[in-house]
């Protein structure tokens, strides 16, 4: 079928699961105002995933559809009677909101991060040394690529930083010295295995350290102030290792056989990797340069949390990385792939965080509560962490998925006679990293990766279900069952 018409044939979906849900009745308990936006919502999902245009766009156009509409599907009644309130500004405050998301700017500067490893050849070199070295057999730079975000995960705890601002700009150089090139056929020779590999890899370590993601810290505050239970750095980890050591020893084969690569293994490539690096001859002063920003960004990541945010700390190297010329404002400025996915998360991350405004989360969390009651203490609590798990779907943003969903959870649970409360807690709190992994927007470093081109968008969204389901399936199968022996 020819793209125009495949375009145009399937602008018609979003726009049919928008309209057929806003003329469904609103579910006992919801306000109709609620739904209707819950339909927009449900909308700019079905297009993201058909993909008639341009996925910022169409973060863009659900965003405005609610800011015109604001009136009618973002605000209550009580809120439009208040004196002085104007829907139109208030709406349209509201739209922007996402712009001033600050993971939202931290996955911007990893687009800067590797602009800078691009244009002083830093990340080629990194590449070419990964590739002489275990280039031999495709799987191997897969093990290559998973240790590595392991190593830097205990001490690095926001993933974005980590992975899409470390490892990131690394692994984008690898799939061209193979030829295989983005938004083209050659992608699946290597790339789409590589950055595939890459992403699922931060889900996990993400889940398998409490200081290896931000929303894990703020769960176990939660935990503490809503169950009055401690959760440990060590008992974390103990409850994650089973599942997410498992996970990360088979991660790099179970993608080479869910999606594999065209280019298996060949020592062509190492040697050819070899004689480049001579070519190259010694480090050169941007290369230099960049290496001690990067160090200084890490660094200040893993230290410096107490003093400066992450994305400040990003910011302040990036402008140091324009000072010292690594990159220019015109390479800052003409980066279409970074401004692309600045506007699709920060309009992603608005319209799931009106999805809380709206009253549809604590809906959601009261009807899964309504529907509990009468079921065994265990199968409420593999029902409640499977339920938050597939929740994220309706978040662009960790943080607020678990300021939104986690106390309502611990409410159901705390509420249920002979509930393992502590398990219950720890098991909630060991999803939100591997949750990360089910959409191009559910976490910090999932654009970024599907930004780059290689994981077609059916693919992405292929993929990130089948693990989505193989991750949480390990977590309930490996570590859910030793959680529960040990109380």
């Amino acid at each position: 079928m020819p793209n125009a018409v495949r375009t145009r044939w399937t602008a018609f979906v979003p726009v049919a699961v928008a309209v057929i849900l806003a003329l469904v009745p609103a579910p006992a308990g919801l306000p109709q105002y609620a739904w209707y936006f819950f339909a927009i919502f449900a909308g700019v999902i079905a297009g993201l995933v058909v993909e008639p245009f341009p996925l910022a766009a169409i973060g863009l156009f659900g965003v405005t559809l609610v800011a015109v509409l604001g009136r009618w599907v973002l605000f209550s009644p009580a809120e439009l009677a208040k004196p002085g309130f104007s829907a139109p500004n208030s709406a349209l405050g509201w739209a922007l909101t996402g712009f001033s998301n600050g993971t939202v700017w931290l996955v911007f500067t990893a687009f800067m991060f590797a602009l800078g490893y691009e244009k002083t050849g830093l990340g080629r070199r990194i590449s070419l040394l990964l590739v002489k070295t275990m280039g031999r057999r495709t799987l191997f730079l897969g093990y290559a690529i998973a240790l590595s975000d392991t190593i830097l995960a205990p001490f690095t705890p926001s993933n974005t930083a980590r992975s899409a601002g470390t490892i990131f700009p690394i692994v984008r150089n690898l799939p061209a010295l193979y030829d295989s090139r983005p938004n083209d056929p050659s992608a699946r020779k290597i790339g789409g295995y590589i950055m595939w590999t890459a992403f699922a890899t931060t889900a996990v370590t993400s889940s398998l350290f409490l200081t290896a993601l931000a929303p894990n810290l703020l769960a176990v505050e939660i935990i503490k102030k809503t169950a009055k239970i401690d959760i440990t750095w060590l008992q974390f980890f103990a409850a994650a290792a089973p599942f997410g050591l498992t996970l990360l020893l088979v991660l790099p084969l179970l993608v080479y056989v869910l999606y594999p690569p065209e280019i298996k293994k060949g020592e062509e490539a190492p040697i050819w990797a070899g004689k480049e690096l001579t070519s190259m001859g010694p480090l050169s002063r941007g290369e230099i340069t960049l290496a001690v920003l990067v160090v200084i960004a890490v660094v200040m990541w893993i230290f410096g949390a107490a003093y400066i945010n992450a994305t400040a700390a990003a910011l302040v190297v990036v402008s140091l990385m324009v000072l010292t010329r690594i990159v220019g404002w015109d390479d800052i400025v003409g980066n279409r792939a970074a401004w692309n996915t600045l506007t699709l998360l920060a309009t992603l991350v608005t319209l799931a965080d009106g999805l809380a405004r709206i009253g549809f989360i604590q809906w959601f969390d009261e009807s899964v509560a309504a529907h509990m009651r009468g079921v065994p203490p265990i199968v409420t609590l593999y029902a409640l962490v499977a339920i938050y798990f597939f929740a994220h779907y309706m978040f662009a943003n960790l943080t607020s998925h678990t300021s939104a969903m986690l106390p309502a959870m611990l409410a159901v649970g705390m509420g249920i006679p002979g509930m393992p409360v502590k398990q219950l807690a720890l098991l909630l709190a060991l999803t939100h990293g591997i949750m990360g992994v089910i959409t191009p927007y559910a976490t910090g470093p999932a654009p970024v990766y599907y930004g780059a081109g290689y994981i077609p968008a059916k693919d992405f969204w292929r993929l990130g279900a089948i693990f989505g389901v193989i991750f949480l399936a390990a977590l309930l199968a490996i570590s859910a069952p030793i959680v529960l022996a040990a109380r």
